[in-house]
């Protein structure tokens, strides 16, 4: 894809999406390094473009490079402030950082646009959990299976709900 991308005379947008192709296949491959690479080239091409911008960050993250997932999150969200997804993400990264407030922040706003995100719920149960808030985490992964049983979400929930069940000497 990268190959056809780069050999390609049509528009900048065209060949982004072609690289944005080949970033989400490095990514199931199991290859971040190359995902984040054909992001970049994508980016290259359409700076502004928020779903290439939220991408990248998957990679970057993936990569443990949280700031960097931060950077095009915040980014992302400057040209479509409405990304519940790129919220969920960004409050994600900033827990990766320690920053638990600033997680909190993008979390609470991604449950004023979407009640039932099945993310969020599972991304504000890790936050209640840190906090010592078993019972409110419990609910918010128990919620997250409900909405979304058979996803990875739905599966990441369940093995929280499974290491809460075990205790803090059995994790």
């Amino acid at each position: 894809m990268e190959r056809l991308a780069n050999a390609s005379h049509a528009s900048a947008a065209a060949r982004a999406s072609i690289y944005g192709q080949a970033d989400q296949a490095w990514l199931m491959a199991g290859e971040p390094g190359r995902a984040f690479g054909a992001a970049t080239l994508a980016l290259s091409l359409t700076p502004d473009d928020p779903g290439l911008l939220i991408d990248r960050s998957i990679a970057a993250a993936t990569l443990e490079r949280y700031d960097d997932a931060v950077d095009d999150l915040t980014h992302a969200l400057d040209f479509d402030p409405q990304r519940t997804d790129a919220l969920v993400f960004r409050g994600a990264a900033w827990r990766h950082l320690n920053q638990m407030g600033l997680a909190q922040d993008d979390i609470d706003r991604a449950f004023a646009q979407d009640a039932d995100n099945a993310d969020a719920l599972l991304e504000r149960g890790i936050l209640r959990q840190r906090r010592g808030d078993r019972d409110g985490a419990r609910r918010d992964w128990e919620r997250a299976i409900t909405l979304l049983p058979n996803s990875a979400t739905g599966d990441l929930a369940q093995q929280n709900l499974a290491l809460l069940e075990a205790g803090p000497d059995r994790r």
